[in-house]
């Protein structure tokens, strides 16, 4: 049996796998996937609950990457007409911690879809979600296959 910090440190490494920021995960719905299903040993009621947990979340992370592209293009218009570093500060604060709090929220909502799994399916989640980023790699993202 692994000592407790180990496994502590383990499912810290796979939430912070999770949590990457926007942007730098797909948005697969693996729960939704014949083949996740099958390989991960999910219920139906597994899947309902983990569906519910996205889609109540889902309309709170529209509306805070709706709150983070005006924040973003308020900071683009404020460099433009050349204002005065305090100005731009005040809004790299704003855009920062409208980040932050998606990020967090995203976070959130993954660590409540891992809940409903088993220790057995959260320790063959990460090889088969792994799998399936490096044979589905999205347009222009690092880890897409190099050209020949």
């Amino acid at each position: 049996m692994r000592p407790l910090p180990v496994r502590r440190l383990a499912a810290a490494c796979l939430l912070l796998a999770l949590a990457a920021p926007l942007g730098a995960q797909s948005s697969f719905a693996w729960w939704k996937s014949e083949q996740f299903q099958k390989d991960l040993g999910l219920t139906p009621d597994q899947c309902a609950r983990i569906d519910n947990v996205f889609q109540a979340t889902l309309p709170k992370l529209r509306e805070g990457r709706e709150e983070l592209d005006r924040d973003e293009a308020d900071l683009s218009r404020l460099i433009e007409l050349n204002v005065d570093e305090a100005q731009i500060t005040r809004q790299v604060d704003r855009v920062e911690a409208t980040r932050a709090k998606l990020n967090k929220m995203r976070t959130l909502m993954l660590y409540h879809m891992r809940q409903v799994l088993t220790t057995d399916q959260r320790t063959r989640f990460t090889p088969l979600h792994d799998k399936w980023i490096k044979d589905h790699p999205r347009r222009g993202s690092d880890n897409a296959p190099p050209k020949k």
